[in-house]
């Protein structure tokens, strides 16, 4: 059996493209450990998928686990999107442009082989707390690197 963990995951943005930064929530049992980081030029997109990122790669063995999110691009693109982005050869379903963020969507298409991950959407700034907590540290990155 592997260790059940909780992973909450937000990313945020100060214009679009602009200032940016990611927040996670690690919960195994009783033990929460936060991570945090940013990025000067970047998309909301682009932090929302660098905080799944980065929450799978702080795991150091597999694992079940639930992973929340309120990103409806990272929901449907790892659950209805990638497969079929693979298949075409990292191009859009109408074959014509190359997928956004194919870098960062690789990297997470490498990390879920470990793991067994259940994905669950949450609806943003609805008063669910640890989205709360993330969206929270993810905002506290954006006005870092405004200095």
């Amino acid at each position: 059996m592997f260790p059940r963990v909780e992973i909450y995951t937000d990313g945020a943005c100060s214009g679009n493209p602009g200032i940016g930064g990611w927040g996670v929530i690690l919960r195994y049992r009783q033990t929460e450990k936060e991570l945090s980081g940013g990025e000067l030029n970047t998309t909301n997109n682009r932090m929302e998928l660098t905080a799944v990122i980065e929450a799978l790669k702080a795991l150091k063995t597999r694992c079940n686990i639930t992973l929340y999110t309120d990103s409806k691009y990272v929901m449907n693109g790892i659950t209805e999107w990638l497969e079929n982005w693979k298949k075409n050869g990292w191009k859009t379903s109408n074959k014509k442009g190359e997928v956004k963020n194919v870098d960062l969507w690789q990297a997470l298409d490498e990390l879920v082989k470990v793991h067994e991950i259940r994905w669950v959407w949450v609806k943003g700034h609805a008063g669910h707390i640890e989205n709360e907590r993330v969206d929270t540290l993810a905002r506290r990155e954006v006005e870092k690197l405004k200095g």
